[in-house]
């Protein structure tokens, strides 16, 4: 019989080492014995038997579709039929979670729904079609989290959609946000850069 440490099972499971922790604490993978150093060694009948488990599980999945304002509904609409196309190809259920809002606002109902259930461990997997979806600015906090609640996250498309207008709108926000006496300055810089992305586009 093999046996193998709690790095070397982290490694093949693709899991961080906490969220090894936390499945021998609640019984869902534990170690065949533990030195008295500390040290975690799993059988391979175990590591076996919990990745034919993992494979018959059913994965709850969500897709998360967003858009910055209720002009661009035509484009979440598409968003989530891309979903749909590719989830049916794959998963045998899922849900599709929606948003009108900015890519950085982080109190969307949507995104706080996916949060939560991410918190409670209610999902396996996350679809978006780009990063930026999801959030424009904070995307690898929201993955890091997930990573540790042994949630993943599948981005369809690498690149970041470029919108210029959505980018605008969402600096707007970030200007709208700032206070003080730099906000008249901010935001007279904002409009120039504004008008000068529309002479391109234009041009």
């Amino acid at each position: 019989m093999k046996y193998y440490s709690s790095k070397t099972v982290t490694e093949i499971l693709g899991v961080t080492a906490q969220t090894l922790r936390n499945w021998d604490k609640n019984g869902k993978l534990k170690p065949a014995y533990v030195k008295s150093n500390g040290y975690r060694y799993y059988s391979e009948d175990s590591i076996l038997s919990f990745t034919n488990q993992k494979k018959h599980k059913i994965q709850r999945v969500i897709g998360y579709a967003r858009v910055s304002s209720k002009k661009q509904s035509d484009d979440l609409e598409r968003q989530v039929d891309n979903l749909k196309t590719y989830l049916n190809t794959k998963y045998q259920d899922y849900e599709i979670i929606t948003d009108i809002g900015s890519g950085i606002n982080f109190t969307k109902p949507g995104l706080k729904k996916l949060i939560e259930k991410i918190n409670k461990r209610e999902i396996d997997i996350i679809v978006v079609l780009y990063k930026d979806r999801l959030l424009r600015f904070g995307f690898e906090l929201v993955e890091y989290f997930a990573k540790i609640n042994n949630v993943e996250i599948e981005v369809l498309d690498k690149k970041d959609k470029n919108e210029d207008q959505e980018l605008v709108e969402d600096l707007v926000q970030i200007i709208n946000e700032v206070k003080g006496k730099r906000k008249t300055k901010i935001k007279l810089l904002l409009n120039e850069f504004s008008q000068k992305l529309e002479k391109s586009i234009n041009n």
